[in-house]
């Protein structure tokens, strides 16, 4: 079994950063691929960005390329989602998702076996 909580979600003008975190435990971090998606009111749950055990392969969906960075501290247990010229319509809940053990990043939900709470991320002016 793998607990996730996120953080770092709020409000943030157009344009602006926000950095969100994941902190896991419960399993061996680093046999998990870890990936962020998102979910808007009324839409359904997307895939925003992935990352592999070790870090060296990742993976965006194209709404966030070049503007979201995603990267992992296997020693403590952590993923992060640096979000950088934020857009209203990146506003949604934004859930950290694992895999199950020794999984492969992907861009389907159903790849992910352990999801957090979610937090809550809004860009309005």
């Amino acid at each position: 079994q793998v607990q996730l909580v996120e953080s770092g979600g709020g409000l943030v003008q157009p344009g602006g950063s926000l950095r969100l975190s994941c902190a896991a435990s419960g399993s061996t971090f680093s046999e998990h691929a870890m990936a962020w998606f998102r979910q808007a009111p009324e839409k359904e749950r997307e895939f925003v960005a992935a990352i592999s055990w070790s870090g060296p392969i990742s993976d965006y969906s194209d709404s966030v390329k070049g503007r979201f960075t995603i990267s992992r501290d296997n020693a403590k247990s952590t993923v992060t989602l640096q979000m950088r010229t934020l857009k209203p319509e990146d506003t949604a809940v934004y859930y950290c998702a694992a895999t199950g053990l020794l999984g492969h990043i992907d861009r389907k939900l159903r790849q992910y076996r352990f999801w957090g709470q979610g937090t809550q991320v809004i860009v309005s002016s």
